[in-house]
């Protein structure tokens, strides 16, 4: 058990104003520290400080305003401005995914050169993105700083929901070789939330694994509904059954068209490939990738065996892009992959989600269209595929959507709608471990 120091109104940087940057800067700015934001790209620097968030995340707009106008925020080009004067600094880089599984540090690395000679003395530098084993003494070296400290404190950030798991996180990880560095880290970014310090190796492991034991409760998930499938059972009662199991729980318990986002398969990935460099097998976590890609693929063949063995000429309207609702993140959707799969079938796909209106999906080119509202995606649809949980959905029209409709055909792989109140419409409706489910 540490003692809980406290940091009233320390100074703190952040490098970086992505999802995990700007969540960071703002929730620490509403607590009180002085924070200073820096990105490279001026664009989105001169939109922050005009008080324009720059992703979709729930409470964000009004934490961003809030900290603008109580001059606890601010927002300057370069990592190197931001770090001057700080007495923490959260580094939020990008370490995305390379071909092999491995992570691309090289923007990291970049930025631990940059800021080294612009640090204050005994700066606590954190490393906040999902980074490499090894990464504090990585940054450390590259700093050429011998008097700073630098730390592990992963984000478990869910999106939609990242204020309010950074102000009330379930644990606050810290990994440092310095104790009384980490202490000062846990109280900074814990509240209530209890601290678990430990190594920094050990810190960067607890991130991976925990989004492996995630993603794979999720591929196991989507294997039950598709059991059920060929069993005849429904799989929401089965699901719901489990989740009343103390040593289950519910969370997680949602059968949908595949996992996603820029975290789980990332990571997922990433992990296995440090395994096998370990020499250890993990054969449990490669086949939960192997299922999520499955499951992904099983989609369309779906659609193909509803609409008669082909979709060549058809038109499939389709209701969500994001990888989940809450959120206007497309890396690694499940949904924009099922439709670039629609459209490589023949398929002209007519697509509505809350997040693109009116705007360019660099993600999907082809035949598509980017829709306004749900109605439009239906119109003229032989059949409607939903593949995001957007509240939004639900309370739709569907007698308007049965009219504009030219086949009464949804398939619905988030179970987001009630099927008996579809099927009493005049739709066949397919859900995910419905035992009505076309047979393959």
């Amino acid at each position: 058990m540490t003692s809980r120091v406290t940091e009233p109104g320390a100074s703190v940087a952040v490098v970086g104003a992505g999802y995990v940057g700007l969540t960071t800067a703002v929730c620490l700015a509403h607590r009180g520290s002085r924070v200073c934001c820096g990105d490279l790209d001026p664009e989105k620097v001169e939109r922050l400080s005009r008080g324009e968030p720059i992703i979709v995340e729930e409470g964000l707009t009004d934490f961003l305003r809030e900290g603008l106008e109580t001059g606890k925020l601010r927002f300057v080009v370069t990592a190197a401005a931001a770090v001057k004067d700080a007495e923490f600094v959260f580094l939020c880089i990008p370490t995305p995914q390379q071909a092999d599984g491995s992570v691309d540090t090289t923007a990291l690395e970049s930025v631990a050169v940059e800021i080294g000679p612009h640090l204050v003395r005994d700066a606590i530098v954190v490393n906040k993105s999902t980074v490499p084993l090894g990464s504090t003494v990585l940054v450390k070296q590259l700093s050429g700083r011998e008097d700073i400290s630098v730390v592990s404190n992963p984000e478990f950030l869910r999106e939609g929901f990242a204020i309010d798991d950074f102000l009330h996180p379930d644990r606050v990880v810290v990994g440092s070789t310095d104790v009384t560095a980490a202490a000062r880290v846990g109280a900074l970014v814990a509240g209530d939330a209890p601290i678990i310090l430990t190594d920094p190796v050990t810190s960067e492991t607890i991130k991976y694994v925990s989004n492996a034991f995630l993603a794979s409760k999720l591929s196991f998930v989507n294997s039950v509904a598709n059991l059920c499938e060929a069993l005849g059972a429904d799989v929401r009662d089965v699901l719901l059954a489990m989740g009343y199991d103390r040593r289950i729980g519910s969370e997680y318990l949602q059968p949908g068209p595949g996992w996603g986002g820029s975290c789980l398969p990332k990571d997922t990935r990433a992990l296995a490939h440090m395994a096998r460099k370990a020499g250890f097998e993990f054969s449990l976590l490669e086949e939960v990738i192997r299922t999520n890609e499955r499951q992904i693929a099983s989609i369309v063949p779906k659609v193909r065996r509803a609409l008669g063995g082909s979709l060549v000429g058809s038109t499939v309207g389709v209701w969500g892009l994001t990888f989940k609702a809450g959120t206007d993140d497309l890396r690694d959707s499940p949904a924009v992959e099922v439709v670039r799969r629609l459209m490589a079938e023949g398929s002209k796909v007519q697509a509505f989600d809350p997040t693109t209106v009116g705007k360019e999906v660099a993600e999907l080119r082809g035949s598509i269209e980017i829709c306004d509202d749900a109605y439009k995606a239906c119109d003229g649809a032989d059949a409607l595929i939903v593949l995001v949980e957007w509240d939004e959905f639900r309370s739709a029209d569907f007698t308007k959507v049965r009219g504009l409709m030219t086949e009464p055909l949804v398939i619905d792989e988030r179970n987001l709608l009630d099927p008996v109140t579809m099927r009493s419409l005049g739709f066949l409706h397919i859900g995910i471990g419905d035992p009505s489910a076309i047979e393959s």
